[in-house]
């Protein structure tokens, strides 16, 4: 009975590290026809600023926030958070000037949603972080340089 129990275990064991593994995979996972949110395809900065912003004119502001260290020991692990004090937030953005894929996230707000994110990033190097905020139709922004002492995409 044990030598059965032992070969059931090994058998789970090593399904779950395959599982696991898999897990740690990133991809983007869409149904099938379905195609990726605008501007998580694109490769430079500026094709992803014009993917989320569709080409309209964007304006620094003031009343936008942006908390992000100006020095990140580990570029794997970056904490960031965003404040914007700008009426009818409809999303904000964030992008990473010189990451192999500029676009780390976009989250989209209900109607009264307060416009605060608070996450964690990943950045390749040393580069801008930028805040994008859809307010009222308009896109602001704001960016803060972050140096990296070690690398987070590229290893």
């Amino acid at each position: 009975m044990s030598m059965k129990r032992r070969t059931f275990l090994k058998g789970a064991l090593a399904s779950g590290a395959v599982a696991a593994t898999a897990g740690l995979m990133p991809r983007l996972v869409f149904a099938e026809g379905a195609k990726a949110p605008a501007g998580f395809d694109a490769k430079t900065y500026d094709d992803a600023l014009k993917a989320v912003s569709g080409g309209a004119e964007v304006t620094e502001s003031p009343a936008i926030a942006i908390k992000v260290p100006d020095i990140a020991e580990n570029g794997s692990v970056v904490p960031i958070q965003i404040n914007a004090e700008l009426p009818k937030i409809e999303s904000i953005a964030i992008l990473v000037e010189k990451n192999p894929v500029p676009l780390i996230a976009n989250f989209k707000f209900a109607e009264n949603g307060v416009g605060y994110i608070s996450t964690r990033i990943k950045m390749g190097g040393t580069s801008n972080v930028v805040a994008l905020v859809k307010s009222d139709g308009k896109y602001f922004s704001v960016k803060k340089e972050v140096k990296v002492t070690v690398g987070g995409c590229g290893g």
